[in-house]
């Protein structure tokens, strides 16, 4: 059974997530399990030409270690049944390597789905860097679990 229900998170309920700094290792793992060795990643030499002046981590590595700081976060309790999606994803702002991000999470929306023990929630992720600079945020739809009827 889970320790948290649908019930238990109302719209504007916020929390913060542990931190992680974004290291060079995470970056070559993600080219390798992606494939993406797009220049701006992985070559140096390539960046010092670029306005970054230096490598950035890739956007789908953020959202990933985003998600994945949420759950270690063990806020939701068990309450979620699947993941629906995500909707207005934007990279706001560059992550380099030696970044620590921060993912800060708000309800947004909740409503019923027509199933009595199934809800549906919107938790908006926003993720800042060191220096309290947003660098990305997104919606994530969650169907989850609802009290069971005494």
């Amino acid at each position: 059974m889970p320790e948290k229900f649908w019930e238990d998170f109302e719209v504007g309920f916020t929390f913060q997530t542990p931190s992680i700094t974004v290291t060079e290792t995470h970056v070559v793992n993600w080219a390798g399990l992606t494939m993406d060795f797009y220049p701006l990643h992985m070559d140096k030499e390539y960046c010092a030409k670029t306005p970054f002046k230096e490598r950035l981590a890739h956007g789908p590595l953020i959202f990933g270690m985003a998600v994945g700081m949420a759950g270690l976060a063990k806020v939701e309790g068990g309450a979620m049944i699947a993941w629906m999606g995500a909707d207005n994803m934007k990279m706001l702002a560059p992550v380099k390597i030696g970044d620590t991000i921060t993912n800060r999470i708000e309800v947004i929306e909740k409503r019923e789905t027509g199933k009595k023990n199934q809800g549906f929630q919107t938790w908006q992720y926003k993720i800042f860097n060191q220096r309290n600079e947003m660098v990305m945020i997104f919606d994530m739809k969650f169907l989850m679990h609802r009290k069971p009827e005494e």
